[in-house]
């Protein structure tokens, strides 16, 4: 287990921001935690692009106060924990990504993708806060990425205002729940159900409310339990943001 300094504020995963049933989101978890370490005591502020890595120890506990404290052995790193299981849920530090982003899909392409969006037959987790299609337009990102070739997926997302800031900038940890799920779909999610387990991206500038983007994910390869994918969200040609994940398959009867 990783050894604690001095606690921080709480961080607490709202049961909207779920992904299974009982846990929280990946992307939504990771990205609130990335977001402690970029606006860290030592942060000028201002806009922050450097990438960040995010690895989740296990499923994301909801509507609880989860201490956020840095580790001792390495103070540039945050754990995140939970005081009932005394075990860490989460730890984030600074990351790298591997490669290129995935390639933009223009917006023609993607809405037709969405067509096809294997999860509106059958999804593991129908209420996921970024791709369950039992979310409304507002309470989710409902963000249903369709193929566009082989091991690549592609979807349409304008941003609620209700999930945005009082400028309509949409937070790190809604950005980061955007670049998750689109690169699960990337694989064949909705036979081999997978959980985030690692998720490391950098978000160049704040989406917005209202503002079509394309939301982009790509299949990279498969290693027994593991898959490693990767999404790129776009504003028209410019890059939004970039990830990079690893998946690891579960039985989806243990989230229920």
């Amino acid at each position: 287990m990783p050894t604690a300094a001095a606690p921080m504020p709480h961080l607490t995963v709202p049961a909207a921001r779920c992904g299974p049933p009982r846990s929280g989101n990946g992307g939504w978890t990771a990205g609130a935690l990335a977001a402690r370490l970029l606006d860290g005591p030592d942060d000028p502020g201002g806009p922050d692009v450097a990438p960040v890595t995010v690895r989740l120890h296990r499923p994301p506990p909801l509507d609880r106060p989860l201490p956020v404290t840095p580790l001792a052995d390495d103070p540039g790193a945050l754990v995140l924990l939970d005081d009932d299981a005394d075990a860490p849920v989460a730890t984030a530090r600074a990351g790298a990504l591997a490669a290129a982003p995935p390639a933009p899909v223009d917006v023609a392409a993607a809405a037709l993708a969405e067509q096809r969006y294997a999860g509106l037959a059958h999804h593991p987790f129908p209420g996921c806060f970024a791709c369950g299609p039992a979310r409304q337009d507002g309470e989710g990102l409902r963000i249903f990425p369709g193929p566009v070739a082989e091991g690549r997926v592609a979807a349409t997302w304008v941003p609620h205002p209700a999930l945005a800031e009082d400028d309509l900038t949409l937070p790190t940890a809604v950005t980061w729940a955007a670049l998750d799920c689109p690169g699960g779909w990337s694989s064949d999610l909705e036979d081999r159900p997978m959980v985030l387990g690692e998720m490391t991206a950098v978000v160049l500038r704040a989406p917005r409310a209202g503002v079509r983007h394309v939301v982009v994910g790509e299949h990279r390869r498969t290693e027994g339990r593991r898959t490693w994918t990767a999404a790129s969200l776009w504003d028209g040609e410019d890059l939004v943001g970039h990830a990079e994940h690893v998946w690891v398959a579960i039985d989806p009867a243990a989230f229920a």
